[in-house]
């Protein structure tokens, strides 16, 4: 009897459940635990003193059972947090923790120095989970907002910037990076390879197509050794507005290449939007050099969007 007793008063060890760091993917985990009967937390990162490892707003779900994924850090407090929103799905009753500086807890310190704020809630709904994902589905930008004295979240198809607001933090999502890979070369199949790996959304092409879908989070990858191929897709390019186009070639077939589009009626700020050699550092020649050039080019200019564009 005493041994029964003891494995039914066991504390759950929370146990990571996915490895990453991806908000989306992080409340699409905890819709899944709702579907299926599993009270279920999210914990949110909601102020940093100094250092940190993620950004405002990097999140976790965690249920019931100790199962959790996301990171509100570099993995130093993920298991202590989970513990902790365990006791709020519990308790029913939403509280914040601190870690590291300016926190009661001596004998969790982070690495880098400083100190976060975490808000822990207890999921009564999925809905408003939902709403944001299917916006994030039709490639639109959209926040979540946590009121605290209520309890509650908020869908909200007009974002404010993630942080606290009057009553009430917000959480800005966007579209994951789509890239359009053009050419059936080496360095076309290497960039496709790669940007999978990355988590994008990536497109591999061999001609123009009208319905290609580009929009503002768009990353356009020309890796043609044909200027009269990529024409028309540098056209589309242009008037779509995606936040990226790229092009192979030298400084001299960049040259004949501006001549083309200025020919056809396109301003020359227009077609200053186009980085040509394509990618951050010149000579790439092979074609997993050049790849990694390419994202690393594109990964930095979607970071540099400005709010207005992002």
């Amino acid at each position: 009897m005493l041994q029964s007793s003891l494995l039914q008063t066991a504390p759950v060890v929370p146990v990571r459940a996915l490895v990453t760091d991806d908000n989306a993917t992080v409340l699409r985990f905890a819709v899944e635990a709702l579907k299926a009967g599993m009270a279920t937390a999210l914990v949110t990162l909601t102020e940093i003193r100094g250092g940190a490892a993620r950004a405002l707003g990097a999140q976790m779900a965690v249920r019931e059972d100790g199962l959790y994924c996301g990171f509100v850090s570099g993995g130093c407090v993920e298991a202590a947090a989970a513990s902790e929103a365990m006791s709020v799905i519990a308790s029913g009753q939403d509280r914040e923790v601190k870690y590291g500086e300016g926190s009661p807890w001596f004998d969790i310190v982070l690495p880098c120095g400083g100190g976060i704020t975490l808000s822990l809630h207890k999921l009564h709904d999925a809905r408003p989970l939902l709403a944001t994902l299917n916006l994030l589905e039709q490639r639109k930008s959209v926040g979540l907002r946590y009121f605290p004295h209520s309890q509650r979240l908020q869908s909200s198809a007009s974002p404010a910037d993630t942080g606290w607001h009057k009553g009430f933090f917000s959480i800005l999502y966007r579209p994951r990076t789509r890239a359009i890979v053009f050419g059936r070369s080496p360095e076309a199949q290497s960039t496709f390879a790669m940007a999978q790996a990355a988590g994008y959304d990536v497109h591999l092409c061999d001609s123009y197509d009208a319905r290609l879908p580009i929009d503002n989070y768009t990353a356009v990858l020309l890796l043609w050794h044909d200027l009269h191929r990529e024409l028309p897709v540098l056209q589309a390019a242009l008037a779509a507005k995606p936040f990226y186009i790229g092009a192979l070639g030298s400084q001299r077939t960049h040259e004949k290449r501006r001549q083309w589009l200025s020919e056809l009626g396109w301003s020359q700020e227009d077609i200053a939007r186009i980085k040509a050699p394509i990618g951050i550092f010149p000579k790439a020649r092979d074609a997993s050099s050049l790849a990694l050039s390419v994202l690393a080019d594109v990964a930095a200019a979607r970071l540099n969007l400005t709010p207005e564009k992002a």
